[in-house]
């Protein structure tokens, strides 16, 4: 459940900075590095959103871009995710022989992963790098007047929440495909929780806030399932071809 916790987290931190609300802000100051950061987002909208002539494709271009500049990370999440599946077994032993010592259980997991090469916190890596960039790319939305008042695509306002359930649908569903399949070999009946509690959490703040965000978070998911599907395809055929031995 520790991604779990981790998303919670970053949404948590995103509601208090963004101060609960889709109110547009005044002036951007860029006197100090989160405002020079928050400007660069608000920047790159701006250039992109002129020479496509329009935001919402902006907000696409910036996303994908984001994600490129973040794919290392994905690729070593995949990788860690492929250990962790690995170690299910050892780590269930642990479990159950030290079930009543915790402190000795962490001790003997901690040597699991020391062991494996791994640490237990590389899948977590692409959550918190993205933390910074979903709460600039929030306060640059805000700040930005004509992002306020701009449409995707003609539809749908992305200053403001999409009351049309399009996108916050859209970012749920896209969600849970992703989740399952990263979790798709994994049998810990808790952390196929997440399966559905992620995108249920999802819709919830895809609702509450600019669709803007919504169009980030869903746009980003459709590039990680590309990028899932395609690197882990290898490694299905792979099985595939034992299993046929």
């Amino acid at each position: 459940m520790k991604k779990l916790r981790n998303f919670s987290l970053l949404m948590l931190v995103a509601l208090v900075t963004a101060g609960c609300g889709a109110r547009p802000m005044g002036e951007l100051n860029r006197s100090n590095i989160w405002g020079k950061f928050v400007g660069l987002i608000s920047d790159a909208l701006d250039y992109f959103g002129h020479l496509l002539g329009d935001y919402g494709l902006s907000i696409l271009v910036v996303t994908l871009i984001v994600r490129i500049i973040i794919f290392p990370l994905v690729y070593k999440q995949l990788k860690h995710s492929k250990v962790m599946q690995e170690m299910q077994p050892e780590m269930t032993k642990i479990r159950e022989k030290y079930k009543d010592d915790p402190q000795r259980m962490n001790q003997e997991m901690m040597k699991l992963f020391q062991s494996k090469g791994t640490n237990p916190l590389s899948g977590c890596l692409p959550i918190l790098v993205q933390m910074p960039i979903l709460i600039g790319l929030y306060q640059a939305i805000m700040y930005n007047h004509d992002i306020q008042n701009a449409r995707f695509l003609g539809l749908v306002p992305l200053g403001q929440p999409d009351h049309t359930f399009i996108l916050p649908v859209l970012a749920a569903l896209t969600t849970f495909i992703q989740t399952r399949m990263t979790m798709m070999d994994i049998n810990n009946p808790q952390q196929k929780m997440m399966m559905y509690i992620m995108p249920a959490m999802i819709f919830f703040f895809s609702f509450s806030f600019p669709a803007a965000l919504a169009l980030y978070w869903a746009f980003g998911n459709i590039l990680t399932i590309i990028q899932y599907y395609f690197l882990k395809r290898p490694q299905a055929a792979a099985k595939q071809g034992g299993a046929n031995k």
